[in-house]
């Protein structure tokens, strides 16, 4: 049976979240973050379930408590796991349908493929042993129905991937490529691999817009996201003082170039650049490009720039027209290079 991965916009059982706790990188500004995922997680239930992997139960009932209405309650689900971060959208299950005519018309199927990469860190940077174990330890539990498919030989993060759906796996040639993680395989190699593995039809590798303080070597998600009906939201640099500037012109030109697997072109949606953010002299990669898809809203990341942060919320209305447009501030978030994106994992209808 030939399977495929869904688009973010399929319809949705609902998302996972990684809780932050004292162990992680997130110690020093606990409180903040935790209240960042609060909101989200009350965002989210709206629409969905919310799968929450956690060390302690306790810890996320006491900081939910009080802000999910008990009609609610049923949808906010919690598995104990040691955990050594939050990025649910690297170590989080890739989730394959059949492709049917049921899966074309948002029907759910009980026989998903649960793909389980090797999450190593992003290249062995940061400790990841933990992680990398979340997804056997959810299908153990039996938290999602489907067959897990362990990939365990072959490093792949779903931050560094962007699927419209039909065939079509849009990737970035500086993270794919990069050290410490498929190496011997060169570009071929990888690609063939990828083309297996997510049963995709082609790949099409981006070369530029590697953003600042990015630590993932590059993650598609934060320069580009396929929208509805052959739309491309990218990030353009509009400062020419900006160091990052003219790598993300040669981004543009190269969106320019790419037709859709039908030989049309794309159409594309400018989302501005933040201006910069800094944190203790270092500069973030704050991204309007990391927002996070749900079943009938999307979570767009903000970061206290009402000019930028306007135009993003309406570039992202464009695409998404028929869904509600719920700004959260991101700024706690950044300061683990990271955003709302990142932070979370979706599933198919049926999966959770």
């Amino acid at each position: 049976m030939r399977y495929i991965l869904p688009a973010e916009w399929y319809p949705q059982s609902g998302i996972q979240l990684t809780w932050p706790h004292e162990g992680t990188d997130w110690r020093p500004y606990l409180s903040d973050i935790t209240k960042t995922f609060v909101e989200i997680v009350c965002d989210i239930v709206r629409f969905e379930k919310v799968l929450i992997v956690t060390p302690s139960t306790e810890i996320v009932e006491e900081a939910l408590r009080g802000f999910i209405p008990d009609d609610l309650r049923k949808r906010v689900i919690i598995h104990e796991c040691d955990t050594n971060d939050t990025w649910a959208r690297d170590h989080g299950v890739i989730t394959l349908l059949p492709d049917t005519e049921d899966y074309r018309k948002g029907i759910q199927q009980d026989d998903a493929l649960l793909l389980d990469f090797r999450f190593n860190g992003w290249g062995e940077k940061f400790p990841a042993a933990l992680d990398n174990q979340i997804t056997s330890h959810l299908c153990e539990r039996k938290a999602f129905h489907g067959t897990r498919i362990s990939h365990d030989d072959f490093v792949l993060e779903g931050g560094s991937i962007e699927s419209d759906g039909k065939g079509t796996i849009f990737t970035t040639s500086q993270c794919l490529l990069a050290i410490h993680r498929n190496q011997p395989l060169n570009r071929k190699g990888i690609e063939r691999q990828l083309i297996k593995r997510l049963h995709a039809q082609r790949i099409v590798w981006l070369d530029h817009g590697n953003l600042l303080g990015d630590d993932t070597d590059g993650h598609i998600d934060t320069i580009l996201r396929i929208a509805p009906n052959d739309t491309l939201l990218y990030v353009k640099s509009g400062n020419e003082n900006d160091p990052q500037h003219a790598d993300f012109q040669a981004l543009e030109r190269q969106l320019q170039s790419i037709l859709t697997i039908e030989g049309k072109p794309y159409r594309l949606l400018p989302l501005p650049m933040p201006d910069a953010i800094y944190d203790d002299g270092e500069r973030l990669p704050a991204t309007y490009a990391n927002f996070l898809v749900l079943n009938e809203a999307v979570l767009c990341p903000t970061y206290a720039q009402p000019h930028h942060d306007g135009i993003a919320l309406q570039t992202i209305a464009a695409a998404f027209p028929h869904r509600e447009i719920i700004p959260i501030d991101a700024r706690t978030i950044i300061r683990q290079h990271g955003s709302i994106h990142c932070l979370t994992m979706q599933y198919p209808i049926g999966v959770i």
